[in-house]
């Protein structure tokens, strides 16, 4: 495993990297109500904590559900929360024509589990030069996750990082 940084943070280097926050970036006040938690939480118990909210939960079961603000507005949110409390961010990005703004606002750009295998969107990713973070989806076995692996590293990604998101009724 390698070590690379995501804002000030150093991760791989052994140490348990938090990475959380609320599902959406609903409002200010709410992230920074809990990136201000979460940072005193994780300084307290050592860990080194990236701050993260979605702009859009693009992904929700119900047409009806609310999906945020839009992607100037939650992007503005989540670079705001970062600076105040000095802490690297990150959120999801669903198309690879997203991937350049988003870059602009956030030390580390997030694959949601649903979209890892996409091709397109991790290429995007990777060439903005940032670190990026894929969930693995629930429906992939450990080792399926090799080739996502291959493409970021083919498209000279920065950092890799894979999060584990479980399983849902086995594997293949």
């Amino acid at each position: 495993m390698s070590s690379y940084s995501v804002g000030d943070v150093t991760v791989g280097d052994g140490r348990l990297t938090v990475i959380a926050g609320p599902c959406l970036a609903e409002s200010q006040g709410l992230c920074e109500e809990v990136a201000g938690t979460m940072k005193e939480l994780c300084t307290e118990l050592g860990f080194p904590y990236v701050f993260k909210a979605s702009f859009d939960k693009a992904n929700r079961t119900s047409v009806d559900t609310v999906r945020g603000g839009g992607m100037e507005e939650g992007l503005a949110v989540i670079q705001s929360v970062g600076q105040k409390f000095g802490l690297p961010t990150t959120t999801d990005l669903h198309l690879p024509d997203q991937a350049a703004t988003v870059a602009q606002a956030v030390d580390l750009l997030q694959i949601p589990a649903f979209l890892c295998r996409q091709t397109d969107l991790l290429e995007a990713a990777a060439k903005t030069g940032k670190p990026v973070n894929v969930k693995k989806g629930q429906f992939l076995a450990p080792h399926d996750c090799g080739n996502i692996v291959e493409k970021l590293r083919r498209f000279d990604a920065s950092g890799i990082m894979l999060t584990e998101r479980g399983t849902t009724f086995g594997y293949n």
